[in-house]
């Protein structure tokens, strides 16, 4: 899409109500998302300090550890949470309310079929599993019965990833997100108030269960209330293979993730050290906020894709999408990865102290290229994964584990921290591109890079407070100041070469239409 030609407005789709308006719904979507991501995390940095304090050290670290079993079990749903994403949105796109309530019942009985078991088998070796993790003998039996109470709250998160399905059907992630962080938000404030009452990690755990099941309450609720049919007992047999098809992919690519995920740091605390696994870990936290928008996007364009899918719509429409939602993440994401190396250094020092200000800062450089690529990445992923090809995403995966894993031996034994980024955001890249020729090659939707380019060249005179940050003795305050300045510079450069006519025209529509809203109020 070029300068100046003509698109279709971005809520001129054709007449269904699953799809007009589909770039608005999910940017609306992902920023609602994201609020319901921070939110809940704000609460935590207040409320966790006072956890901490009354559990002691290893109180909090068996609580921490109790927490951690289950979601490593996060595979024992089949991949239903998505797979009922996917399958109900479109049916919802086919207009077809009665099989999306069959499609959700569905993938909630094999849910169930699947992960029931596993929480059974919690239950009956909980002794044995905290036996393994060498929780202290005061702590073991308060461990063992919070274990079998936190195995029947993963059971309820997967439902809970499953009735939510008619809220994301209709892109209504305002619903999903009140409901979701407004549970963890409870949970988080009762924590502490449980435990101040002399309940321990016991009482804790139980808090969690009760904020699970307020959450499912709150789905089951809101998602009722837009399709009136979800409640019954019939399911739809005639998907069972396909869900089953895609369930195990999913499984399949989530098994292998997460080892792709987290052997950089087995490695590197075996052949560097425990203090350099530190130093990665801080750096890696923090740059990993920076995907914290496009992993809530993600959430808006499984059940939007899903739906362009199956409802009708052209390639164009679709393509149009994609490459939206990849220059919406790279438009932001430049200015935001400036911002982050100008104040790395003086943030790991404040935050951690001066040895993490020494040993996070190259690490973090490091890694913040690799994930500028997983930001884009997301997108292609989900178009992969609404096109039901879940099973070619964990080809991908386990083809990529053995190398990755050579990869990380070889820069680990040699550059430490620093190594261990380069290997994990050289992996990156190469998944992002996989994945780009991958959705092209299979979907024929395919990445418009000359806007891409205009952005990037906009985006290039930021390099320029870097430049003095790292070239010059300035102060961090007056470098502050120039990329305030620069940033300025880049929105006005955005706005007269990089944005087509027709968003132009939306902004200035919901510009307009916010400041009428409180001119109004």
């Amino acid at each position: 899409m070029t300068k100046g030609t003509p698109t279709e407005n971005l809520d001129m789709f054709p007449a269904r109500p699953s799809t007009a308006g589909m770039t608005t719904k999910v940017v609306k979507g992902s920023l609602w998302t994201l609020a319901g991501q921070v939110a809940p995390l704000m609460v935590s940095l207040g409320t966790t300090p006072f956890t901490i304090r009354l559990l002691g050290a290893e109180g909090y670290g068996v609580f921490i550890l109790i927490g951690l079993i289950p979601i490593y079990l996060g595979f024992a749903d089949f991949g239903m949470s998505m797979a009922s994403t996917k399958f109900g949105s479109e049916a919802y796109a086919e207009g077809d309310e009665e099989k999306e309530a069959r499609i959700v019942r569905t993938a909630a009985l094999i849910a169930l079929m699947t992960s029931v078991p596993v929480a059974a088998l919690l239950m009956i070796f909980a002794p044995q599993l905290i036996g393994l993790f060498n929780v202290p003998p005061v702590y073991t039996a308060d461990a063992i019965l919070a274990l079998r109470l936190a195995s029947i709250t993963f059971v309820i998160n997967f439902l809970c990833g499953i009735f939510n399905t008619p809220q994301l059907a209709r892109l209504r992630m305002d619903l999903n997100t009140l409901v979701n962080a407004s549970s963890r938000i409870l949970g988080l404030i009762a924590t502490p108030i449980v435990l101040y009452l002399g309940y321990g990690i016991v009482g804790a755990i139980t808090v969690l269960l009760a904020a699970s099941l307020l959450n499912l309450a709150g789905h089951l609720i809101a998602s009722r209330k837009h399709l009136t049919m979800l409640f019954g007992f019939r399911i739809e047999p005639s998907l069972l293979p396909a869900m089953a098809k895609f369930g195990f992919g999913v499984i399949a690519a989530g098994i292998a993730g997460l080892l792709l995920a987290n052997v950089e740091k087995g490695v590197l605390s075996s052949l560097a050290s425990v203090k350099e696994l530190a130093f990665y870990s801080v750096a890696f936290i923090v740059a990993s906020s920076i995907t914290m928008f496009s992993s809530a996007m993600s959430q808006s364009l499984m059940p939007a894709f899903s739906q362009l899918n199956r409802g009708g719509q052209s390639d164009d429409s679709i393509s149009f999408l994609f490459s939206t939602v990849v220059r919406l993440n790279i438009i932001w994401l430049l200015p935001a990865s400036v911002f982050l190396i100008l104040v790395a250094e003086t943030f790991f020092t404040i935050w951690a102290g001066s040895e993490f200000g020494q040993g996070s800062t190259a690490p973090f450089y490091v890694l913040l290229i690799g994930l500028a690529f997983h930001v884009v990445t997301y997108i292609p992923f989900t178009l992969l994964m609404a096109a039901g090809r879940s099973d070619l995403i964990a080809k991908i995966y386990w083809a990529e584990l053995f190398p990755y894993l050579l990869l990380v031996w070889l820069l680990v034994s040699r550059f430490g921290a620093v190594g261990a980024a380069a290997a994990w955001s050289m992996r990156i890249i190469a998944d992002c591109l996989i994945l780009l020729f991958a959705t092209r090659r299979l979907t024929g939707i395919k990445l418009e890079y000359l806007p891409v380019v205009r952005i990037l060249l906009a985006g290039s005179i930021l390099a320029i407070p870097g430049f003095l940050m790292f070239l010059t003795s300035l102060p961090i305050s007056v470098v502050g100041f120039v990329y305030l300045v620069f940033a300025v510079l880049y929105g006005f450069l955005l706005w007269r070469f990089v944005l087509t006519r027709s968003e132009i025209d939306w902004l200035r529509l919901r510009i307009s239409g916010l400041a009428s809203f409180r001119f109004n109020t």
